[in-house]
């Protein structure tokens, strides 16, 4: 049996790509629906992440009472949902048809002045909307790094690559050289991207609240941005209904507004505030690095 294992894996491989690559060819809608049929699913059956999200929205406390957390619950897991079909069906697609579904933006003004400026721009999109949009907009017209982390499952790694790295976009790891990557860029006046709620590997980050209860949280962009003087922006893609296509929101932060981990926190959960619907709750936020969480932060 154990000989069995590698060889399904790898036919199941084989027959899963392709199925996935066939998204590509499929118009928003569809594609969404489909998300919409797996969220509820997920919602029906999929205890564990109920379980978790239903934690981290309490903890939250964006709704006032259990109906509404409910219903906040439905709607966030059939929009993640929707968020992994979309994901493949934007790796898969070509770059000029992906741009096609953005069909506003918010605060694209304070780009220009930001590249006037030639300090750098640093981009923290959160698990909020569509994680993919916002960078392949901005990297068709401009230079940006992205920070990544390798993910578990190899085979996606190609698949990243490929979905990612288009236009002017360049990947950098999360590790001494990608970070050496990022700063290159910034001192460039480029920009970059990173997602700032991911929760980082044991060193790389401090305990700061977020939604009043303790997280281990990145430093990297508030060392970046105070090392560089670097413009920052909060940006997401907000997934419109009915496959409708994407709104990409830009929110410039005031200089020194992140250059703390609480502060990052605390911008982190006004944009959150901004669509909570589209948030991963079910990510797992409040994961301890090999460290035990303050009694008090």
């Amino acid at each position: 049996m154990r000989k069995l294992k590698p060889l399904l894996k790898k036919i199941a491989l084989h027959v899963m790509v392709p199925c996935l690559k066939l998204l590509r060819f499929l118009p928003l809608p569809i594609i969404h629906a489909l998300g919409s049929a797996l969220g509820l699913i997920n919602y029906l059956f999929n205890q564990d992440h109920r379980a978790h999200a239903i934690r981290n929205l309490h903890q939250s406390k964006l709704t006032a009472n259990n109906a509404e957390l409910r219903k906040l619950l439905f709607r966030s897991t059939l929009e993640n949902s929707k968020g992994a079909f979309e994901t493949f069906a934007i790796w898969f697609k070509s770059q000029k048809n992906v741009l096609k579904w953005v069909q506003k933006t918010t605060g694209w003004e304070h780009i220009d002045v930001a590249l006037n400026a030639g300090k750098g721009l640093i981009f923290l999109t959160p698990h909020l909307g569509c994680f993919e949009i916002t960078s392949l907009y901005y990297g068709a017209q401009h230079p940006m790094a992205v920070l990544y982390r390798p993910p578990r499952q190899s085979w996606l790694m190609p698949l990243i690559t490929q979905g990612r790295q288009r236009g002017k976009i360049s990947l950098a790891p999360a590790n001494g050289q990608g970070v050496k990557q990022l700063l290159q860029a910034l001192k460039r006046g480029e920009a970059i991207g990173i997602l700032p709620d991911q929760a980082p590997l044991e060193g790389e980050g401090e305990w700061a609240p977020f939604f009043d209860h303790p997280a281990y949280t990145m430093t990297l962009a508030s060392k970046l941005a105070e090392k560089t003087g670097a413009q920052v922006f909060m940006a997401f893609g907000e997934r419109l209904s009915y496959g409708r296509g994407y709104h990409i929101h830009i929110r410039p932060i005031p200089a020194g507004g992140i250059n703390t981990p609480a502060l990052l926190n605390t911008e982190i959960e006004h944009t959150i505030a901004q669509c909570p619907e589209q948030y991963l709750w079910m990510y797992d936020r409040y994961k301890v690095r090999n460290q035990p969480p303050p009694t008090a932060v």
